[in-house]
């Protein structure tokens, strides 16, 4: 069993039997924890929406924790909090194995990572700003490199089977918003997706609903409806 709880924007929390994963935390409350739980923390980049020095104080009640950070995070973690001894600082293109946990890391088109997480027969993945960004004014050829890029990285987990993914669907992307969710749903054996990165605009899920382009796996699209609420999945 699978315990997912929504925190905020693109901050999930994943509960297993042993372990705790956290996701792009930067604000709002977590639940009660089990100290003698594992606790992986991940951050995929340095941005205000996707890191928060407050992760550091977890450790203090969390004896088993464990971050997973973009190198463009070292310097203000190891300023604000953080210990050497239970950090890893990561780039693109890295597999590592945390105390059991096997991460892969691939590089984002905007900054740092995103994390394929695989632990006790399980597999995460989080995209952290790894998307097909569309921005009318940087014109037709940043959006054809744009495209490119996402696209061969998300090929490299091609056909790979995921229990629960995160993927960013931003609204300010008007009608290419979900063009990077899309391309992921199709080339990749996904369970459930939960939609991120969407700035409170909840009514994304209501288009995600009526676009022809998630006929095919509308029903694995996970439904938030607001901070703080929990899925449980197989």
């Amino acid at each position: 069993m699978i315990k997912v709880l929504y925190i905020g924007h693109s901050g999930f929390q994943v509960e297993l039997e042993d372990a705790y994963f956290l996701f792009d935390y930067y604000r709002g409350e977590l639940p009660e924890l089990d100290p003698g739980k594992k606790f992986f923390i991940f951050s995929s980049h340095a941005h205000q929406d996707h890191y928060q020095r407050r992760i550091f104080e977890f450790q203090e009640k969390m004896p088993h924790t464990f971050y997973i950070l973009s190198k463009d995070i070292k310097r203000d973690a190891l300023k604000h909090g953080g210990r050497e001894e239970n950090i890893w600082f990561v780039k693109p293109e890295e597999e590592l194995d945390v105390q059991g946990c096997r991460i892969r890391t691939l590089c984002s088109t905007d900054e740092g990572v995103a994390f394929l997480v695989q632990y006790q027969g399980k597999v995460l993945y989080h995209a952290g700003d790894l998307n097909a960004w569309y921005w009318d004014e940087e014109g037709e050829d940043y959006v054809k490199m744009m495209r490119r890029s996402y696209e061969r990285e998300i090929q490299k987990i091609g056909g790979e089977t995921i229990d629960a993914a995160f993927v960013p669907v931003d609204p300010r992307l008007e009608g290419q918003y979900a063009e990077g969710l899309d391309f992921f749903m199709q080339h990749t054996r996904t369970k459930c997706v939960f939609p991120m990165h969407f700035w409170n605009d909840y009514g994304i899920f209501e288009r995600l609903k009526k676009a022809a382009c998630t006929a095919e796996y509308r029903e694995r699209i996970m439904e938030i409806r607001e901070p703080g609420q929990t899925f449980l999945l197989p």
